[in-house]
């Protein structure tokens, strides 16, 4: 407010406040220092004159207006304060999605590389099981082999151990000086 208005204000004030004055009756006229009244309302207009003259109201409307500016500042900054919050929480919000998102991939990545691993590993087993029931088998057809081969020796050499007893029994000294002659010409047409 201007302080031509306050003074205007302040002196229509005073003129309301003297009308009880104005209006009281006794015995002193209303214009005498004896008048009760009219010593308050004297007092008053002073009064007033006084906060005018050393600028009561202006101080008062400046004060006032400092501190609507400093509310209405402070207003500004939590306007700011919470436009500044609302998109930390939106740029929260995004990141937090992001997130979530990305722990969305590395699961679905993680359990195609487990499922790729498992697959891959069932057919190591596989692979490693065929090696090993060849190797068995190739094993027990060696063995097999052997088993034949040491049969056959055996009987080969029991077959041999019966004959020459029987041709001791049977055949007397000519008889096996021929047969040696013999094999020993059937082994030397074989070897050549």
């Amino acid at each position: 407010m201007k302080p031509a208005r306050v003074a205007v204000g302040a002196v229509g004030a005073l003129a309301l406040a003297a009308a009880p004055a104005v209006s009281a009756t006794g015995d002193y006229p209303w214009v005498s220092l004896r008048n009760s009244d009219f010593v308050v309302l004297i007092a008053f207009v002073l009064f007033g004159g006084i906060l005018v003259y050393f600028k009561v109201p202006s101080i008062l409307t400046g004060m006032l207006d400092k501190r609507a500016d400093t509310i209405r500042k402070e207003l500004d900054d939590a306007r700011a304060l919470r436009e500044e919050a609302q998109t930390l929480l939106a740029e929260f919000e995004r990141k937090q999605k992001d997130v979530q998102d990305e722990a969305q991939r590395i699961v679905a990545q993680a359990r195609a590389d487990a499922e790729a691993g498992a697959a891959e590993a069932k057919r190591d087993l596989e692979r490693t099981i065929a090696r090993r029931l060849k190797a068995a088998e190739d094993q027990i057809a060696s063995a097999e082999e052997a088993a034949v081969r040491d049969v056959r020796n055996r009987a080969v050499q029991v077959a041999v151990a019966a004959s020459a007893d029987v041709i001791r029994a049977q055949l007397g000294p000519k008889d096996s000086a021929r047969l040696i002659d013999e094999s020993l010409s059937v082994v030397d047409a074989r070897l050549h």
